[in-house]
């Protein structure tokens, strides 16, 4: 029997690293820059106003005070989008709006509010630094300079800083395409009522789920009898389109063995006892001819779930390229008391709150079944007991990996 964490790393260690592939801006969003991003121009692109102001020659208005204030004759309006230059000769001001381009001879701007709002002239109570209130052109970014990094997430600011730059276009490290198949005879469609000894196919849905949520592109190929050949072909045509084949079933049952004949003619897959609970029985390898990785869990969808938590959702992130694999983990006091079997590691599903007093609360939800799928949707975490813990009493603290903190 492998521990959690060697079975972990069998599967990082056999990941391949997926190439970049260029892609619409917008739709980099969420993954990983592939590219060092220069710059061909400046920003801002030309010297601008920061505010609603006049435009001014701080050698007319260096002598301007509240109570004795200097006027000048406005010549002239600026406005956004213009293309019209304008020149200020000594003496005179120019009303300029915020973004409007800077006029010639102009060295500062004057807010709204330090003067009295004069049309034809206007009276300036307050003398402004050379440089205020302006926006220069480069003092963002020059040509030549890297935007954005290679490695960097693309969130909302690096779309803008590219869209600014002038790319609609960029590399980006992709989503992997994850396909999931649940394998059994006993399994119906979702919308199919279930004969006596059939049971809806629970796992290609909510794995999907786990996968678009963990930042895969995800192809539901459904459940599939234990017909070897259309099994086989199944199979066969996935490895075509995807990066990660996540596949259910009963590792005791005969639809199994049919999997595992396939799956041996397709490539190499090593069946393991997993210290963990729920789920111990755990498959991993590689098959066809791009070796295409592919992971096997239980049948009973909390098992499955929480398998793929333990092993899918950071090999998804390795695929992505991101360097945090796993949730951030956090301590919380146990309401009551917990067992856990002597040397597997126990994943139970519980509800974590934060306490008035101030850190977190957490209690079990459910029973430890494996097929108590109500508990695992009312839960919002993790409670992670060591293999060395048979016992967590009441008041102790335990590891929490939280999925969904609610309010």
């Amino acid at each position: 029997m492998r521990t959690v964490e060697q079975h972990i790393d069998a599967i990082l260690s056999s990941l391949p690293t997926l190439d970049t592939i260029e892609l619409a801006v917008l739709d980099a969003q969420g993954l990983l820059c592939g590219e060092e991003v220069i710059s061909e121009t400046e920003l801002p692109a030309f010297d601008h106003s920061a505010v609603d102001g006049y435009a001014v020659r701080t050698a007319d208005v260096q002598m301007a005070r509240p109570d004795d204030a200097v006027q000048l004759a406005v010549v002239g309006e600026a406005e956004p989008g213009s293309h019209e230059t304008r020149g200020l000769s000594a003496g005179t001001a120019i009303r300029i709006y915020p973004g409007a381009m800077l006029p010639h001879g102009a060295d500062a701007i004057v807010p709204m509010a330090w003067t009295d709002r004069g049309v034809a002239r206007v009276d300036i109570r307050k003398a402004p630094t050379e440089g205020s209130y302006i926006r220069r052109a480069g003092e963002d970014v020059q040509p030549g300079d890297t935007a954005v990094t290679v490695g960097t997430p693309i969130g909302p600011a690096q779309v803008g800083l590219l869209a600014a730059v002038g790319r609609t276009r960029v590399l980006a490290r992709p989503r992997p395409r994850v396909t999931v198949l649940s394998i059994g005879s006993e399994l119906v469609d979702v919308g199919t009522k279930p004969a006596p000894g059939e049971l809806v196919d629970v796992n290609s849905f909510a794995l999907s789920a786990a996968a678009r949520d963990a930042g895969a592109a995800v192809y539901r190929a459904g459940a599939v009898g234990a017909d070897k050949d259309r099994l086989m072909s199944s199979l066969e045509s996935q490895l075509l389109r995807t990066d990660l084949l996540v596949l259910s079933g009963g590792f005791a049952s005969s639809s199994f063995d049919v999997v595992s004949e396939c799956l041996s003619e397709l490539g190499r897959v090593d069946y393991s006892r997993v210290a963990m609970q729920p789920g111990m029985p755990q498959g991993f390898g590689v098959i066809g001819e791009r070796e295409v990785p592919v992971l096997c869990f239980p049948n009973d969808p909390v098992s499955a779930l929480v398998s793929f938590e333990v092993f899918a959702r950071p090999a998804i992130r390795y695929l992505l390229g991101k360097k945090r694999l796993f949730r951030p983990m956090t301590r919380a006091r146990a309401t009551e008391r917990m067992d856990s079997p002597a040397g597997r590691k126990q994943f139970r599903r519980g509800l974590l709150m934060r306490h008035p007093d101030g850190g977190y609360v957490v209690s079990p939800v459910g029973g430890a079944g494996a097929h108590l799928l109500f508990s695992m949707a009312q839960s919002n975490c993790l409670i992670v007991i060591d293999e060395d813990l048979t016992e967590v009493t009441e008041g102790a603290d335990v590891q929490v990996i939280p999925l969904v903190l609610g309010a």
